[in-house]
């Protein structure tokens, strides 16, 4: 399981194919994504990691999460989250990600705030039919109609389907395409809408309902394709071995002579 990303809704634009049809995309900016901290099962009692993206200033974050930046060693970010991932998927704090994580065809889930539409009315949050327009109704067309029930159980349920807040609420898209990716302009773009206002931020992870595609790094595509400090060392300590295995011959063919 690897990680996600954290990305800012630019708005939406088409995407042209060589038949000359046009896709519908939205597209996503990549920009300072970077692993702010680790989560390990010996210290937390699960594996993820945190991820930060954008720049903030020093003036506008607190006194803890400046601390908490400064352990890491990043510049403040104005957006953090948690994406749970496997053990072998761990990265490094303070590697950063780019829109290359993601390769093109393949489908990802997008977690978004949804936009606010205020106190809205049955009709319009629930698309309920209202009443009708005429024999008997009063003023009241687009009430929701009767709420509940008569002495047994003489309550409304919880849950019940009445006029308030619409929007402003935790929203998922599942299984959005990936029709092309940016990594040097640092853009991901995917076809549908995604929840959120314009300049929002968006959670991206590999679909729950989709295979990962073979193409697609693991554990991540990092910003330039540097390699994680823990691969890296484990690389140059082989690296040593094989060198040490060629050196040794040679010194004993000597201690012969």
């Amino acid at each position: 399981m690897r990680t996600g990303l954290l990305a800012r809704k630019e708005g939406m634009s088409r995407v042209f194919m060589e038949d000359g049809s046009h896709l519908p995309v939205t597209v996503l900016s990549v920009e300072h994504c970077q692993v702010v901290a680790q989560r390990t099962r010996e210290r937390d009692g699960y594996t993820a990691l945190q991820v930060g993206v954008g720049v903030a200033k020093a003036k506008n974050t607190n006194k803890a999460l400046r601390g908490h930046f400064g352990a890491a060693k990043v510049e403040p970010k104005r957006n953090l989250t948690e994406f749970r991932v496997s053990e072998d998927a761990l990265l490094e704090v303070g590697v950063e990600l780019s829109a290359s994580h993601f390769v093109e065809g393949q489908f990802v889930d997008v977690t978004g705030t949804s936009i606010g539409k205020g106190f809205a009315g049955a009709m319009k949050r629930h698309n309920f039919g209202g009443l009708r327009a005429s024999h008997g109704v009063s003023i009241s067309h687009r009430s929701h109609g009767s709420t509940g029930n008569s002495q047994d159980p003489g309550k409304v349920f919880r849950g019940k389907k009445m006029a308030g807040q619409m929007g402003n609420r935790k929203a998922t898209e599942q299984n959005l395409y990936v029709v092309k990716t940016d990594e040097g302009r640092g853009l991901i773009l995917v076809m549908g809408s995604v929840p959120g206002p314009k300049g929002g931020y968006v959670k991206i992870s590999d679909a729950c309902k989709h295979a990962v595609p073979a193409s697609a790094p693991y554990p991540a595509g990092l910003k330039g394709g540097k390699i994680p400090a823990a691969e890296l060392e484990a690389s140059e300590e082989e690296s040593a071995g094989k060198q040490g295995e060629t050196a040794n011959p040679d010194v004993g063919e000597e201690a012969k002579q």
